[in-house]
């Protein structure tokens, strides 16, 4: 068996064409979507981020402003310009690109974002939402690993799915989002001892641990579908993920390469979520009748 590839990169450029065309549409209504970044301190990794993110919104018909800051401005500075950024009608998505530095509360400074306005889905308004429902924003990089899914045509429902990671930013939100899909999860973090046993049971395992090649075949059930959120780069330069991509794939059904795996959905849900967020304000101000969310259930 050799598992097929999801191309991360052709899911994320067919989003994008379909989000194309609704930004001309709000556009053509007197609305164009509005995406504000506030970066903090010159974090190099940070700064490649940002700068994906406002060639992805250049590309969908995105207005998007980054705003700067050095890395020893005080907190109530970036607290007063989300504020006014929340008061803005042409910012439809505010997110501040993490990690923040060390003397940062970040809980405080991500729940001054407006959860209107919360496109990364970090604000406790939306986590919350993943939980109990009422959801605005689901976080991007589990969204696209949604979408990837959906690409596929592949069901979570009654299925064995074991997410390794336990972070707030993928790890726990994607678990949540896969219950509400009906699939059995189980999550895995550094302390799960015999980490195998549980991995081997998967019909979809999702890996996002930060640990280069952690996963390797024999960890693996034959026919799984693995998806691999980790990006690592090793000391020779080269970026792998969190699974053994060359062993993995002679035993999964479909696999997810690093990088164009995950990497490009994550950026494009990011599109996503403020597209919908620019549309919803437009129902609000005009009464218009809102665009089908993209927020599904996995049959």
């Amino acid at each position: 068996m050799v598992a097929k590839i999801i191309d991360g990169n052709a899911v994320a450029k067919q989003v994008r064409a379909e989000y194309r065309t609704r930004v001309e549409g709000l556009v053509a209504l007197g609305c164009k979507p509005g995406l504000a970044v506030i970066l903090v301190g010159d974090n190099p990794a940070s700064k490649v981020y940002v700068d994906k993110k406002a060639k992805a919104c250049a590309e969908v018909g995105l207005h998007s402003e980054v705003y700067r800051f050095p890395a020893d401005v005080h907190q109530d500075v970036i607290i007063a310009e989300i504020a006014k950024l929340n008061a803005d009608p042409s910012i439809h998505g505010i997110l501040v690109q993490l990690p923040l530095p060390p003397h940062f509360q970040i809980r405080q400074v991500l729940e001054t974002i407006s959860h209107e306005k919360d496109v990364d889905g970090f604000h406790l308004y939306n986590v919350g939402g993943l939980v109990v429902g009422g959801i605005v924003f689901p976080p991007c990089t589990p969204y696209g690993v949604q979408r990837l899914l959906e690409s596929e045509n592949i069901s979570v429902a009654g299925q064995n799915v074991v997410v390794v990671g336990a972070s707030n930013i993928v790890g726990k939100p994607m678990a949540l989002m896969l219950m509400q899909s009906e699939a059995t999860v189980v999550i895995c973090h550094a302390k799960t001892r015999d980490l195998a046993q549980f991995t081997i049971l998967a019909d979809i395992l999702v890996v996002a641990a930060g640990v280069p090649n952690l996963i390797l075949p024999q960890m693996v059930k034959t026919g799984a579908v693995v998806i691999d959120v980790g990006i690592n780069r090793l000391p020779n330069g080269r970026l792998v993920g969190d699974v053994d991509f060359e062993g993995v794939k002679k035993k999964a059904s479909y696999i997810t390469p690093v990088p164009g795996g995950v990497g490009p959905m994550t950026v494009t849900m990011l599109v996503v979520n403020t597209v919908q967020s620019a549309e919803r304000m437009l129902e609000r101000t005009k009464g218009l009748a809102p665009q089908p969310s993209q927020v599904t259930v996995l049959a």
